[in-house]
């Protein structure tokens, strides 16, 4: 590659805040695998936030970025997969596989999409020190006429719109709104951008807890559920931003609680060997090789935390604990106290985009 900015290249980031800031320019925080693409002719790399290449995992991208993007480019966005019905980040996941075979059928089965939001370079000019202003501008420009599975994110500076986009997205699947500074240049690895996104409480079951890697006797994470309206307890994801002595107290706190898996309403796991989990074949999305076995407690006490929104019937990010609820019950812990989002079609905010599932 003979580009103007070359691969690796960790994507500027944002920081969250509670509003929504005036005067900057807002598009909608799409909710996937940043991702920069570098292309020079036939050569095309898909970077990472981590700055490790995905270009193997999404075969079907690299013929679309080669159709469609310049001939010449470096093109910051994200890789989602997208339904008629919203985005669905848990097919995503299952896109970064080892086998060959494996990633060519899902490239055909579940096919990703592109979204583009920025751009670093274009044919032999460096846009990174340039303003934001310029690079969209010049952004649209190159972008204009895309055609599916290859999407300009819209962008506005009104902010009424960009409020508007936070409550009404969210129904697609969307994380919210991200706010860029109009004359910003592009900062690699930086939060200089701001993010704004949805905030709830939901009163959760304890249902389980993993121990933390710096001992046995400490506290990694409490296992969170949720019961359904036929009374079965979902696993819905888990809380674990303790101080470190906070960790060591709950661990003597939850003795009393520690049951045997054969007495757990997550059972099944104590037939499987090898299998401790609250979801049967569980593996971290991030972590393929990590240990996610727990150990079980009576489901008695009740807590409240705070999530963003729910992908399917669990949070999509992890929880964060806000409070102690000894005044609810458990079986007062349902999906019915859940806000659910106004389902708006992501065709409405990209046309073109999901109408291929």
């Amino acid at each position: 590659m003979k580009l103007p900015v070359l691969p690796p290249v960790s994507p500027m980031l944002a920081k969250s805040v509670s509003e929504i800031p005036s005067g900057a320019s807002y598009e909608p925080k799409w909710d996937g695998f940043r991702s920069i693409i570098f292309r020079d002719g036939d050569e095309v790399e898909f970077g990472s936030r981590n700055e490790r290449p995905m270009t193997r995992y999404f075969p079907e991208l690299i013929e679309a970025v080669k159709a469609e993007l310049p001939e010449r480019c470096v093109i910051d966005g994200e890789i989602v997969i997208a339904t008629d019905v919203g985005l669905d980040f848990d097919a995503l996941q299952q896109r970064i596989h080892p086998a060959v075979s494996r990633v060519t059928l899902l490239s055909t089965q579940t096919p990703a999409s592109f979204i583009a939001f920025d751009l670093l370079a274009l044919g032999d000019e460096d846009y990174t020190g340039r303003p934001f202003t310029e690079r969209r501008a010049a952004l649209e420009a190159a972008l204009a006429g895309v055609r599916a599975p290859i999407h300009l994110t819209p962008a506005t500076r009104d902010r009424d719109i960009a409020v508007r986009w936070f409550t009404e997205f969210e129904g697609a699947g969307l994380d919210g709104v991200v706010a860029k500074r109009l004359e910003g240049s592009y900062e690699p690895d930086k939060r200089v951008m701001w993010k704004i996104k949805h905030e709830r409480t939901a009163d959760c079951v304890v249902a389980g807890y993993r121990v933390h890697k710096s001992g046995p006797d400490v506290i990694g994470s409490l296992m969170l559920g949720l019961y359904t309206d036929a009374g079965v307890l979902n696993s819905v994801g888990v809380i674990g931003a303790f101080p470190m002595v906070r960790r060591r107290e709950l661990f003597a706190e939850l003795q009393p609680l520690v049951i045997g898996m054969d007495q757990h309403p997550w059972n099944w796991a104590a037939h499987e060997a090898g299998e401790r989990t609250p979801r049967k074949g569980e593996t971290s999305r991030w972590n393929a090789g990590k240990d996610l076995s727990f150990t079980p407690l009576r489901p008695e006490w009740v807590v409240e935390v705070r999530y963003d929104h729910m992908e399917g019937e669990r949070f999509r990010h992890t929880a964060q604990f806000n409070r102690w609820r000894p005044d609810r019950t458990p079986e007062s812990c349902t999906y019915a106290q859940l806000e659910q989002a106004v389902t708006f079609q992501l065709a409405d905010i990209v046309p073109g985009l999901g109408s291929r599932a």
